[in-house]
């Protein structure tokens, strides 16, 4: 299939989905000063960027030097999230439910890596970059676009809880871990299925 800018942005959109991360964001970013939420959200933004980026370029290389697949990464990626939705439904919002140190604020994991930079946005602009190389270009712009757009309602995050409340925003997590999970083990089904059908 191939795909414009147009497309390709949505596309991009509905994988990196930012009004879905913002229940893990906010739980995430709890324990950051105010003053900083704003400059450590443009900073996961910034680094989802660069490893999507470079991931456009180089990934296919890495996985065939690591002999990977991206049946292998769609399961490895199920895996993390399902650990990530099931201590989003039972373990509250402290840090630790997402690996961090009480008063750490978060670096790389788990804003940046995998919330942003999953392995479905790996693989999407993974494909988008081999599939049609000559319009490069238009899926450097997209994707730019794309995290754009997430930059902004990750930013503005802080006014969304303020306008919805906290006991709102927790129901919010623990639905949103709900869904987390049922796509946690869509994906790591979809690889195995996808493994062991390419096998035959």
């Amino acid at each position: 299939m191939d795909h414009s800018f147009l497309s390709a942005l949505i596309l991009l959109l509905l994988v990196l989905d930012p009004l879905g991360s913002l229940p893990i964001f906010i739980s995430v970013m709890r324990s950051v000063p105010r003053e900083r939420r704003t400059r450590v959200a443009v900073r996961e933004v910034g680094i989802a960027f660069c490893v999507l980026f470079a991931f456009m370029f180089l990934g296919e290389g890495f996985l065939r030097v690591m002999h990977l697949s991206e049946r292998s990464l769609e399961v490895a990626g199920g895996v993390i999230l399902m650990i990530i939705a099931i201590r989003m439904i039972f373990g509250g919002s402290s840090d630790s439910a997402y690996g961090l140190e009480a008063g750490k604020e978060p670096l790389i994991f788990p804003l940046a890596v995998p919330l942003l930079a999953g392995p479905s946005a790996m693989a999407t602009v993974l494909l988008l970059a081999s599939r049609q190389p000559d319009r490069i270009y238009e899926w450097i712009g997209a994707l730019s676009a794309a995290m754009l757009v997430s930059g902004v309602v990750l930013v503005l995050a802080d006014r969304i809880r303020k306008l919805l409340g906290d006991s709102v925003v927790s129901a919010i997590e623990k639905l949103m871990g709900l869904v987390l999970t049922a796509i946690a083990v869509e994906m790591v089904l979809a690889g195995l299925k996808r493994y062991f059908i390419g096998g035959l």
